[in-house]
């Protein structure tokens, strides 16, 4: 038996720091999206009680390094399975590149796993295991448009119509979210309302969403990368509606109403950076 699962990229319209909690965490707010850039994990089972991971992206780890690996280790473990896995990891998701890439190819481990060995996990049983693999692994879960809060374990759907083109521009570096959290001051930060954002978008108000959408580890990444600024400033003055790093960064990306101006957009980043993807926002 084969188990093929669909893993698309994320955009933060809205990303909130609130504060840090007693716990060390930071207090999150974020609302996310999908986007139809996609990664796809196929998984068999094998008679041998291994697990044997391949990529057709040779920058992937193959080991427990990887969140695939490592949610696939963790299920085996806490449902006592002892038939071995084979695992392909077809990567079109960037890298580092704030897309959640890694994020998304976990969840679609877990729910593939789900249906390969009949385990009738649900949804609090996915988002437990997704938690222990990173914070944006209970989001990707579902996907689709969410409210996230807390730590990134409390996931809410949000019922949205939101059908722009999306232009994704992705440096030619990477960045690490564990070496940009340390560095965020909550006292200095920039916030973003995403209550605000929030009714926006149930509200189907475009224009009231584009003026609260926001990013608050802009702060943090630009610092440290000033060429984000100048891809945000680059998209803008090519008539995207707005231009936003999405996560801890340096994924920048554009909505645009109408294909012809997110065709103006990408035709003006391409001279500008090597990854310039064009996509939509994907519905349910």
């Amino acid at each position: 038996m084969e188990v093929i699962e669909k893993a698309p990229a994320k955009i933060n319209l809205g990303l909130d720091i609130a504060g840090k909690r007693s716990d060390g965490y930071h207090e999150l707010s974020m609302i996310m999206v999908s986007v139809d850039l996609n990664d796809y994990v196929i998984l068999k089972s094998l008679d041998t009680d291994e697990i044997i991971m391949t990529s057709d992206n040779h920058k992937m780890p193959l080991n427990e390094k990887n969140d695939v690996y490592k949610a696939a280790s963790l299920i085996k473990e806490k449902y006592g399975i002892t038939t071995g896995l084979d695992i392909s990891l077809q990567k079109s998701i960037p890298i580092c590149a704030g897309l959640g890439g890694g994020s998304s190819d976990a969840a679609a481990t877990i729910r593939g796993l789900n249906k390969l060995w009949n385990l009738n996990m649900g949804r609090e049983d996915m988002i437990e295991i997704g938690f222990q693999i990173g914070s944006d692994v209970p989001y990707c879960l579902e996907a689709g448009c969410s409210l996230i809060t807390g730590k990134g374990e409390i996931v809410e759907r949000l019922e949205t119509s939101l059908s722009s083109w999306v232009v994704l521009v992705k440096p030619h570096f990477g960045i690490s979210t564990r070496t940009v959290f340390p560095e965020i001051d909550p006292e200095t930060i920039s916030r973003v309302d995403i209550e605000a954002l929030k009714r926006a978008l149930l509200a189907k108000d475009y224009e009231g969403m584009i003026a609260q959408m926001g990013n608050s580890l802009e702060d943090v990444t630009i610092k440290r990368k000033p060429f984000i600024q100048k891809i945000k400033d680059r998209m803008l003055k090519c008539g995207a509606d707005v231009a936003l790093m999405t996560g801890s960064g340096p994924t920048v990306f554009a909505l645009c109403p109408t294909e012809k101006r997110a065709d103006r957009v990408v035709n003006s980043m391409k001279g500008f950076c090597k990854e310039v993807y064009k996509v939509r926002i994907l519905q349910g």
